[in-house]
């Protein structure tokens, strides 16, 4: 198997998509809890790494 293919095999826009939509759902979830602080404080964080992951996945090739 050339590089090329193993690279596109693994650099596809389903998958990345997906893990940065749980991403994202992730962080909400995170942001609306009422228990632990640290969970809230680092909410924001998760949320825009998803963000900027699905906005970088978006750009792969399908």
């Amino acid at each position: 198997m050339t590089l090329a293919r193993s690279a596109a095999r693994w650099f596809r826009r389903g998958p990345w998509e997906n893990g940065a939509t749980i991403t994202i759902a992730l962080g909400v979830v995170m942001l609306m809890q009422p228990f632990a602080l640290w969970l809230f404080s680092w909410s924001f964080a998760v949320i825009l790494a998803g963000t900027i992951g699905f906005m970088i996945a978006s750009h792969l090739p399908e």
